[in-house]
């Protein structure tokens, strides 16, 4: 059952604007994530086994060595992760 409540909706709704900010896209997913660790780890929502996988996907897709750059592929991959995550959310 999905996650309900003005805690829950704001949660949603901040994860929508940071993938929807300007600027570096893996920024952005990064800055969505932590939000949506603190809303899991405050249980305002719930983890959904497809959002850990996706999830998954994103540290994938965002993960970078040290002095590495990401580069186009990475952030066309967090943008269309990030996407799916925000439909998912709607279960969680």
């Amino acid at each position: 059952m999905p996650s309900s409540g003005p805690q829950a909706d704001a949660a949603r709704a901040a994860f929508r604007e940071a993938i929807d900010a300007r600027g570096n896209a893996v920024a952005n997913a990064r800055r969505a994530v932590s939000g949506l660790d603190t809303a899991f780890a405050s249980g305002t929502l719930a983890r959904t086994p497809a959002l850990d996988a996706m999830l998954a996907d994103l540290a994938g897709a965002t993960s970078q060595a040290d002095g590495q750059k990401l580069g186009g592929k990475s952030a066309e991959a967090a943008r269309f992760i990030l996407r799916a995550i925000a439909r998912e959310l709607e279960n969680a």
